[in-house]
């Protein structure tokens, strides 16, 4: 029955399906008259006639050719006529120029399987350069956050926090600017101070489908996303964290703002698993990028939710690590790219990570006399000591213009793409 809803009225599909099949009669005509002619001499000589077509004049060759292009010609208006209207009727938008979104909606979709793990802004930076190659990402998003609007949505309803989630969602949407910029709007005044619309309108969503993971996936279908994004677990988790002088540090802000160095970290309640999507995504994937973002506050959280260390230090994916351009003022102040490394090693039981993405960019002198002020400089590549872990280290200009030192979400796509996963990709498959 669904097929003959094609031909309801104000479709304008009808007139094009009339369309292709004349001209496969055509086409089919035509070729009878050049390998066929006993088989569609009725057609032939009815047909022709009909045309005022007199065997006095062109062989019937040249018919038969005649007819074949002219029938693939009104085919092939035909099928363009048809996916045009429809892409005209679901994205508008994109109907100047379908080839293009067409190859490139299928390259993604046969892209490599990938896995982001982190939080704060700078996943969502590396998102939205990924989702230019690949739709197969999966986002795997910390929960800890407990500062500004995502921090007074759970403390008073309860919820986890919309905050990174709603970054990232953004990161792959396919959608309009003007939406992008509702969704990210923060209110000024009145009680609603500091929140943003797309916080409240996960925590609605979540209120109504009683699921935070169901509320995300519904608001990333209202986005047009490409991927998942995943929170690690579905418990309410706090991040807490040992100071080497004993002392401990109770919150992911908190555990950002500490001047001490950490030397243990756990979250409360320990018990927290993952989502098993999370867990199939790390065992599926063919390449885990870990970071950009705080080492402490967004990566270290997603390694410490139990179970997703091990799967980590199982996979058979290759794991990179995108390390920050500075360090953190009291989080990682006088830490090394290898220290980072190292941290990570420490906390997951093991060696996981194979490569690490660092930025080889000359910094601006003002702007790096701005961030030393705020004590952050930049961190060291000490390659002698990565290479004796073993850790590849992947260098290239990756720094945004601008008054911030910040990735350049093409260009760190551009250099993890070309450099590392697509390499790594193709090497695996020839050794198969």
């Amino acid at each position: 029955m669904r097929f003959w809803k094609w031909l309801y009225p104000g479709l304008c599909i009808k007139r094009w399906v009339f369309l292709a099949l004349l001209g496969l009669f055509f086409f089919v005509t035509g070729l009878g008259l050049l390998w066929g002619r006993e088989i569609v001499g009725y057609v032939e000589s009815k047909f022709l006639l009909f045309l005022g077509l007199i065997y006095g004049g062109p062989p019937p060759m040249f018919w038969g050719f005649s007819l074949m292009a002219v029938g693939l010609i009104f085919v092939l208006i035909a099928i363009r006529s048809i996916m045009v209207t429809i892409l005209h009727t679901l994205a508008p938008e994109h109907d100047n120029h379908l080839i293009d979104v067409l190859f490139e909606r299928r390259l993604r979709q046969s892209g490599p399987r990938m896995v982001a793990i982190g939080g704060g802004t700078g996943l969502a930076v590396l998102l939205r350069g990924l989702k230019q190659y690949t739709s197969n990402i999966t986002a795997v998003v910390t929960v800890a956050d407990d500062g500004g609007s995502s921090g007074r949505l759970r403390s008073d309803l309860g919820v986890l926090p919309p905050g990174d989630i709603r970054n990232c969602v953004l990161a792959l949407a396919d959608t309009e600017p003007l939406l992008e910029q509702l969704f990210q709007y923060r209110f000024a005044e009145g009680e609603l101070a500091g929140h943003s619309f797309g916080n409240l309108l996960i925590v609605a969503m979540t209120n109504i489908t009683g699921d935070f993971k169901v509320a995300v996936k519904e608001f990333g279908k209202v986005l047009a996303v490409k991927g998942q994004v995943l929170p690690v677990t579905d418990s309410p988790v706090q991040l807490h964290a040992l100071l080497k002088d004993g002392s401990r540090v109770v919150g992911e802000t908190k555990v950002g703002q500490c001047n001490g160095q950490i030397v243990d970290m756990f979250l409360e309640p320990a018990e927290a698993l993952p989502l098993p999507e999370v867990l199939r995504a790390i065992r599926e994937a063919d390449a885990i990028i870990l970071g950009p973002g705080s080492l402490y506050t967004s990566v270290m959280p997603n390694l410490l939710v139990k179970g997703v260390s091990q799967a980590l230090l199982e996979t058979q994916a290759i794991i990179i690590y995108v390390c920050n351009i500075m360090t953190q003022p009291g989080e990682t102040t006088g830490l090394t790219a290898a220290d980072h490394v190292a941290t990570i090693h420490k906390f997951v039981g093991g060696k996981i990570v194979d490569y690490i993405v660092v930025n080889a960019e000359h910094i601006k002198p003002e702007l790096a006399a701005k961030y030393r002020e705020a004590q952050s400089l930049p961190v060291t590549i000490d390659h002698s000591r990565l290479q004796q872990i073993g850790v590849k280290v992947v260098t290239g200009e990756l720094l945004e213009g601008g008054s911030l030192l910040h990735h350049d979400s093409k260009k760190l796509a551009r250099r993890l793409m070309r450099a590392v996963i697509m390499r790594t990709l193709t090497a695996k498959r020839r050794s198969r």
